[in-house]
């Protein structure tokens, strides 16, 4: 790539304004890889996407707790599995319980605030914190590396001027702000850092006064014209930022003390109540990497785990009261995510390594309210490399959120996203646009539309499966969680049809064949002998 480019792609707006707003520091992102999207589209909306990662990696697990499981589960990890009558219930479910220290997200669940969708991963998953969480923001294939974020591929199809004229009259706000008091590592170009802080006098007052010094003669004078230009227009964004906080005189008064996360989406709802046209924030919690002393071995819902997801429940709840006491709860969808979940079985560490798939939830006065996706299988005898199988791609909900609350059009999906991802059901159908009926999951919900012959198999075995037609996806995967065959990857009719799925050398074990068809999927577990 060339040197511009790579400047042009991968440095945001990254300015730090100590103190800004409650002891905070702000990052004003322009052309990021992830988040520099979104923001100016076509179509007029006030929504809003907040962004939670989970830094470390999550033990799912142990945070959505599969009740009709639970035995097997519990001799998997008996060193740290919950008491079964601490779960959270939830309303209209006796299948899945939440973690006892998150009755905030039970609270919204059943108040139709809250959806949890099971087991999002990606096939070949990547068990290194860079590379994974990498891939989660470029939303790439675990063998691809991209110059781009999902996002930011979305406001370059629309928008390829920024950062010229902007910021300007019908875009006055920052595209996408992260909450955090540091210059990303995202910034990072190939010598130098491309984010910058506001510590020498002249660049300062150039800033504040509109006055872009003339860049040297040099081969990097161009490169140093533009990172000028964006430092000035961070320098702008801060002046409306100030003005949007200073609109709000008063918030909720039940946010959490000594939370970091609460803290956090303090100033987001505050802005947001403020009037900035900003549609993406992001923020974060850390210190998921639990591989020792997850739990407190004398009472196992307690913990360092415990008090992790009490941050993020806790927070969260006061949030979405917030937003309420505010008047702005319909403009705002959350998100939280990990760069994995958790193994199945727990180690000898009172704690759990790096797995695969994960659930998440989505929040919102319109998110879909239901739990997207059957409990994770959890075998009666599991290895201690044995993942849950993925059951949706982390990109389909990036696509859903894409198409359902920005209203970004199936012409110009498939060029974001770069591939066909499923459309799921996150936001209820009664938000601006909704394009798909949830009505299709409910009426098949309990209807098995994917099966095997013989099962157990040695050398084949005969797939069955049902398509209401348009794109069908047939996938198997070890239990690992590692993709090793797609069978079945395009457009199908209507109806009931075949495939064989051969042994083709693959160790004896556990396989899970996946269907994909539209909005619905399903698990079949297949069992390979000798």
């Amino acid at each position: 790539m060339k040197r511009r480019d790579f400047i042009r792609s991968t440095a945001p707006a990254g300015i730090v304004f100590p103190a800004l707003i409650n002891g905070f520091t702000f990052k004003a992102f322009a052309e990021s890889p992830l988040v520099s999207a979104l923001t100016q589209a076509p179509t007029e909306t006030d929504h809003v996407l907040v962004i939670i990662q989970l830094n470390g990696g999550n033990d799912g697990l142990n945070m959505v707790i599969p009740i009709d499981q639970y035995d097997n589960l519990a001799i998997a990890r008996s060193n740290i599995i919950l008491p079964k009558n601490k779960i959270l219930k939830l309303t209209g479910t006796s299948f899945t319980g939440l973690h006892p220290s998150m009755s905030g997200l039970q609270t919204l669940f059943n108040q139709e605030k809250l959806q949890i969708i099971q087991s999002v991963g990606y096939p070949q998953p990547n068990f290194s914190h860079f590379r994974a969480t990498d891939i989660w923001l470029s939303a790439s294939d675990s063998n691809q590396s991209l110059n781009s974020g999902w996002a930011g591929r979305y406001l370059n199809e629309e928008f390829s001027n920024y950062p010229i004229g902007f910021p300007n009259t019908v875009m006055p706000d920052p595209l996408a702000i992260q909450i955090g008091s540091f210059v990303s590592p995202a910034m990072q170009g190939p010598s130098v850092n491309m984010g910058m802080a506001i510590s020498d006098p002249v660049n300062f007052y150039n800033l504040i006064n509109g006055i872009q010094g003339s860049a040297p003669n040099t081969r990097g004078g161009k490169e140093l014209t533009y990172i000028r230009q964006i430092a000035q227009q961070t320098q702008q964004y801060a002046s409306v930022i100030k003005a949007a906080a200073g609109k709000v005189t008063k918030q909720f008064a039940g946010y959490p003390t000594g939370n970091s996360l609460a803290d956090q989406l303090k100033i987001v709802a505050r802005l947001i109540a403020g009037g900035l046209k900003t549609r993406i924030y992001m923020v974060s919690i850390g210190g998921f990497d639990t591989h020792a002393q997850q739990v407190d071995p004398t009472a196992k819902e307690k913990g360092t785990h415990a008090i992790l997801l009490q941050r993020v429940s806790e927070g969260i709840k006061a949030f979405m009261d917030d937003l309420e006491f505010l008047n702005a709860q319909k403009r705002v969808i959350g998100m939280t995510f990990s760069e994995f979940g958790r193994r199945i079985r727990s180690n000898g560490s009172v704690g759990t390594d790096h797995g695969a798939a994960a659930p998440l939830f989505v929040f919102g006065h319109y998110a879909q309210n239901d739990i997207l996706g059957k409990s994770p299988t959890i075998p009666l005898i599991t290895n201690t490399g044995d993942n849950v199988p993925m059951q949706y791609d982390f990109r389909s909900v990036y696509a859903s959120i894409l198409q359902q609350w920005f209203c970004v059009p199936e012409r110009t999906l498939e060029n974001v996203m770069l591939k066909n991802f499923q459309n799921i059901n996150v936001i209820k159908k009664t938000a601006p646009c909704m394009s798909t009926s949830p009505e299709i999951i409910n009426v098949n919900a309990g209807k098995n539309l994917i099966s095997n012959y013989p099962n157990p198999f040695q050398s084949s075995t005969t797939i069955s499966y049902e398509t209401f037609g348009g794109h069908t996806l047939i996938q198997v995967f070890n239990t690992e969680g590692k993709l090793i065959k797609t069978l079945i990857d395009t457009e199908i009719g209507a109806g009931n049809h075949k495939v064989t799925f051969e042994n083709e050398g693959y160790l004896p074990g556990v396989y899970y064949a996946r269907l994909q068809n539209g909005s619905i999927q399903q698990i079949r577990t297949m069992l390979l002998v000798r």
